[in-house]
């Protein structure tokens, strides 16, 4: 079974990530064959908790249409998560210390699709530029490492 784990990328840039927890995820067959095919995306996603329960929100399932236009349909409707009753109470603790709860890779390799989120706190403009700067650095290392050789 292929591999195609879609990722968060932009998680990792605009915030300091912390604990990591996998959840599951509540589908149907439509989201669950988009996420085989790579065809969702978690840009802009975000893990809200209402109820008790934590809901995927704004994440982005691009689903085959069916009829004779067969227009692909976006999807961002929120999506339940599953995980057990110790972990919801720690991300609602970290929830009322300021962290926010980022999606940051759904795992669909094995027979069940997971969903990876992170705690994590928002950085500011000078962080940023400072992650920018290491990028560069570390790009401009191997450059020379690779001429090197």
């Amino acid at each position: 079974m292929p591999k195609n784990n879609i990722e968060n990328r932009r998680a990792h840039f605009d915030y300091a990530l912390n604990d990591k927890i996998l959840a599951g995820l509540v589908l149907s067959g439509a989201k669950v064959r988009a996420l085989r095919d790579g065809r969702a995306h978690l840009k802009g996603a975000y893990v809200a908790i209402r109820h008790n329960e934590l809901w995927l929100q704004n994440a982005s399932f691009h689903l085959k249409g069916s009829g004779p236009s067969d227009a692909p349909i976006i999807d961002t409707s929120p999506v339940k998560l599953l995980v057990k009753k110790r972990q919801l109470a720690t991300l609602q603790r970290a929830k009322q210390d300021g962290y926010s709860i980022i999606p940051t890779k759904i795992i669909t390799g094995s027979r069940f699709i997971k969903l990876e989120i992170a705690l994590g706190r928002g950085k500011k403009l000078y962080d940023k530029r400072e992650t920018l700067k290491r990028r560069d650095s570390a790009r401009e290392a191997d450059r020379l490492i690779k001429g090197a050789r």
